[in-house]
């Protein structure tokens, strides 16, 4: 799925290939995607905790008839704390440059992924406009868009030197 111009946000299938353009790549599901190693993947999170429920997720079952209903039942999931605290930081992400939201689904348009894509897009301010969003965006490194204080990516050229017995 191509990056929405305005926001930088796109969904993709953590099997296809990684892209420059896909900025910080984020997976959105509960369960490790099968098959795949997580260095290959080149995440700069993985937000389980906003990933729908096993049981809402084992009564949808990827049946496209039901995604209406599961898109409600997912976003009234959403409002809980920590899934608030897992959409603030995707926010902060979104607003600090491009985001592509990772999923094994493959029907991306009735995925969780499309959802939170829908509701980032929503949320995020427009050019003339300020918002939370926007508020979190000195939170994100720009070398790895690393979340401050979870640390860095590997590979970050912001990332600290090791100690050695001589700093240390």
């Amino acid at each position: 799925m191509r990056p929405d111009p305005l926001t930088g946000i796109r969904v993709r299938r953590v099997y296809d290939e990684p892209e420059a353009a896909d900025g910080a790549r984020v997976l959105v599901d509960r369960i490790w995607p099968r098959g795949l190693r997580k260095d290959a993947l080149r995440l700069a999170d993985w937000a389980k905790d906003i990933a729908p429920s096993a049981d809402l997720r084992k009564w949808y079952g990827h049946d496209p008839a039901r995604f209406g209903e599961f898109r409600e039942r997912y976003l009234d999931e959403l409002g809980g704390a920590a899934q608030r605290a897992a959409l603030s930081r995707l926010r902060a992400r979104a607003a600090a440059g491009p985001l592509t939201l990772l999923t094994a689904t493959r029907d991306l348009d009735h995925s969780q992924a499309a959802v939170l894509g829908q509701l980032l897009r929503s949320a995020l301010p427009g050019p003339a406009e300020a918002g939370e969003a926007a508020c979190f965006a000195h939170l994100i490194c720009p070398g790895c868009g690393a979340v401050a204080g979870e640390g860095h990516n590997p590979g970050c050229p912001h990332l600290p030197p090791a100690p050695t017995e001589e700093n240390a």
